[in-house]
């Protein structure tokens, strides 16, 4: 089992971990009595941070058991989903692009 976290692949690096990490615990918040997070969170609780773009990130709201994030910091703009975990995704996931970070020039501050 395994929660995926998809964030635009406008969102600047220096808040992807910010963002992540509220949107892992947002979910968790959400879905606390789903059976399947009760399995994930007394598991390993595995995480897979994806990019994508504005188009794919509007499709995925198709699928079930998520919750939308949004950035105060960017104006109150949607910046990820986080979908309860489960043991299996539809076939969109697959093709998904891991996230990595793309701007560095910040990667050495904290702000």
């Amino acid at each position: 089992m395994k929660m995926y976290i998809i964030v635009k692949d406008n969102v600047p690096d220096k808040l992807v971990p910010v963002i992540t990490a509220h949107a892992s615990l947002a979910c968790y918040k959400k879905f606390e009595t789903n059976d399947n997070m009760i399995r994930w969170i007394n598991g390993i609780f595995k995480k897979v941070v994806c990019v994508t773009q504005e188009n794919e990130f509007e499709k995925l709201k198709d699928e079930d058991d998520f919750i939308l994030l949004t950035e105060s910091a960017l104006d109150g703009r949607e910046v990820c989903l986080a979908f309860c975990p489960r043991i299996e995704y539809s076939k969109k996931f697959k093709f998904l692009k891991m996230w990595k970070p793309q701007n560095h020039q910040d990667e050495n501050r904290a702000d």
